[in-house]
């Protein structure tokens, strides 16, 4: 601070003084004071346009500052200037977060080269892809990030739900076990995830076990009580379906789907009289069952 003061008097008594301008930015950066730290460094630049410390600071601050097209153009100064430690990073992050990912992979591409050890340069490369819903292209990216930074459990997660969206639920499952063993909070969110990729894999029983623990938080949920009651369904354990469909009932007595999967379920149990009452009564609620029933029918279910 006393610093900062002693460098503006002396550019109160020189506006010509660039020494005493960079200085200014250096100890304004030290004070994380980034706006002072940038007017410092853009006044030196007026004087010299190639000034390196000027300009890879510049750079650097534009980026820690989310000023992205600033940071490129910055950057690219800096890698006219041949200063400055991989400026192609700072570009080809710039323009991803601009969501311009043909611009950025030919820069993070470059960057990869040039500095193989900065995990964000593959998770970066994994986000663009996932978000052009290309997952199968993210998988081996962020598998590298999260080799390269293992204090990042977040990044775990997200490679798992990446192999998730594949669909890989197999691959899905062992990254949301690494997720949890790196510190990611369980939530009722990874759970969920977790139980629909053991139900990808079959593992039903782990699948409802899972289900019901959110359920234990979340037991107004009709979502997760209509998949539970779906599960039982399709392993033969009818009576079981019956009572979670019976539960969104006692919540929506209106919902004409539950009550028709209930009466699907009684004639699956041999109750066929019941249950044909109910899946007529379900119509009525909703004629559009009508189409699920006669699919149904052509199923055998």
């Amino acid at each position: 601070m006393v610093a900062s003061q002693q460098y503006k008097k002396a550019i109160q008594f020189d506006a010509d003084n660039t020494d005493a301008q960079r200085e200014l930015g250096n100890v304004s950066v030290e004070m994380r004071r980034y706006p002072d730290a940038i007017l410092a460094y853009a006044e030196v630049i007026k004087k010299d346009a190639n000034d390196p410390v000027a300009n890879e600071n510049l750079a650097n601050l534009y980026f820690w500052t989310r000023r992205w097209n600033d940071a490129i153009t910055a950057a690219q100064k800096m890698k006219q200037l041949k200063i400055g430690r991989n400026p192609d990073y700072i570009i080809g992050k710039s323009y991803a977060e601009l969501e311009d990912y043909g611009q950025a992979y030919t820069f993070l591409f470059a960057a990869g080269k040039q500095d193989s050890a900065n995990a964000d340069i593959p998770y970066t490369i994994a986000r663009g892809f996932v978000e052009m819903s290309n997952y199968r292209n993210a998988a081996p990216f962020f598998v590298r990030a999260i080799t390269l930074d293992t204090a990042k459990p977040r990044w775990v997660y997200e490679c798992a739900l990446n192999y998730a969206a594949i669909p890989d639920d197999r691959t899905a499952i062992k990254y949301y076990m690494l997720a949890a063993g790196r510190g990611y909070k369980m939530d009722n969110d990874y759970v969920e995830n977790l139980s629909i990729s053991y139900e990808g894999t079959g593992q039903l029983d782990k699948c409802i076990e899972m289900l019901k623990k959110v359920l234990e938080k979340k037991p107004a949920d009709l979502t997760l009580l209509n998949t539970v009651a779906e599960i039982y369904y399709k392993t033969g354990k009818y009576q079981e379906a019956i009572d979670y469909w019976d539960k969104i009932l006692g919540y929506d007595k209106q919902n004409a789907k539950s009550l028709y999967m209930i009466g699907m379920a009684y004639q699956k149990k041999g109750d066929k009289d019941k249950g044909m009452q109910l899946c007529d009564q379900a119509i009525k609620m909703d004629p559009t069952l009508a189409n699920l029933k006669q699919k149904k029918g052509n199923m055998g279910l």
